[in-house]
């Protein structure tokens, strides 16, 4: 298959959305944390409804990215009780293959994503994302403020987790041991589905937040994951190069997760979004202005054989933008496709965009 461009990162499927997809050149859509009936799990109706909905406007439905965090925080930091949301999590699996959907793409942060500023400038005054561990350091007993650092659409708030400095903590030994456990567990149904579990990175990729250590924040670390999975094809990523850009080295990272993962056919889709700086202190960006080279990186996806789609993610709030950000999108997509077709024109990719040439 080609390689593509697919519009998402919403929860709630319009006709606003399936038009501006639509009108955008986009091929597919991809919903994160879809609002849908469930408070443990998904049925397969619910998530038909929506892939009818998509296809009946000439659309791919491409992915689910995340369940709410409270589907499964418990199998996360191993906690009793586990094994029924395991359970759970094994029938959204067979709901989610069985209505049409080939990716579900997940993370292992059981305090998810952490901000500290959203309103950060980056070019021409447009205002981003923005991550200062010196601004959480700083607030390490302030429980409150802490928390107002983390997002309010992924889950309940009861169900991500919080300490102070002074603990308890959750070590990175006991993340792996829980991470062995569900993947063993989920990865199986997911075989026999057909259906794609795609890992995203930490982000910010750092050891540990809210004293809750995160595995996902350096390259090797999906490695081993990888093996872990016994190397399954059901095993895949959710390639966010912005959150790979983040870590100590920036665009170092996304070389050799290309490299490494592409040719084994292990990527699904990929985030495609960049920052300044890393952590310990980034700001997102539009494409083009961060650290790596956006054609390099279309370059290497097509001598590695990547055949996923490519996303927008997380963009800069322009003047006049929406709350979802259409005019920052809308850059982020035209960017994406004149990448891919010059891609094509040059003959980095065939005509269709599926192989790379010799």
């Amino acid at each position: 298959m080609a390689i593509r461009i697919a519009v998402g990162q919403f929860r709630d499927l319009t006709e606003e959305r399936l038009r501006f997809a639509a009108q955008i050149g986009a091929t597919g859509i991809q919903m994160n944390n879809p609002n849908l009936p469930g408070e443990a799990r998904w049925e397969e109706a619910d998530i038909r409804s929506l892939v009818e909905t998509v296809e009946a406007a000439g659309l791919r439905f491409e992915a689910i990215e995340n369940v709410p965090t409270h589907f499964y925080h418990k199998a996360m930091l191993g906690l009793q009780g586990r094994d029924e949301q395991i359970e759970n999590y094994r029938a959204t699996i067979r709901a989610v293959a069985r209505a049409g959907v080939p990716v579900l793409g997940y993370h292992f942060m059981p305090n998810s994503v952490w901000t500290t500023s959203r309103d950060a400038e980056t070019r021409g005054g447009a205002t981003a994302r923005r991550f200062e561990m010196a601004e959480v350091e700083a607030n390490a007993d302030d429980l409150d403020v802490l928390r107002a650092f983390m997002p309010t659409t992924l889950g309940h708030a009861s169900s991500m987790p919080l300490f102070g400095k002074d603990g308890p903590h959750v070590s990175e030994d006991q993340m792996w041991a829980n991470y062995r456990y569900f993947i063993e567990a989920v990865l199986p149904v997911a075989e026999e589905e057909g259906l794609r579990l795609a890992l995203h990175p930490d982000d910010p990729p750092v050891p540990m937040l809210g004293g809750v250590a995160r595995l996902f924040y350096k390259p090797e670390n999906f490695r081993k994951a990888y093996e872990m999975a016994g190397r399954s094809k059901a095993w895949a990523l959710d390639l966010c190069l912005g959150c790979c850009s983040e870590m100590p080295g920036g665009k170092a990272n996304v070389r050799e997760m290309i490299e490494h993962f592409g040719p084994l056919g292990a990527i699904a889709y990929i985030h495609f979004r960049d920052v300044k700086g890393t952590v310990p202190d980034f700001t997102e960006c539009f494409i083009g202005d961060g650290n790596f080279d956006p054609a390099e990186v279309i370059a290497l996806l097509a001598s590695t054989g990547f055949d996923g789609f490519l996303l927008d993610d997380h963009v800069p709030k322009m003047d006049g933008d929406s709350d979802w950000n259409h005019r920052g999108r809308s850059h982020a997509i035209g960017y994406m496709q004149g990448l891919v077709r010059m891609a094509e024109h040059t003959g980095l990719l065939r005509a269709s965009g599926a192989e790379p040439t010799s």
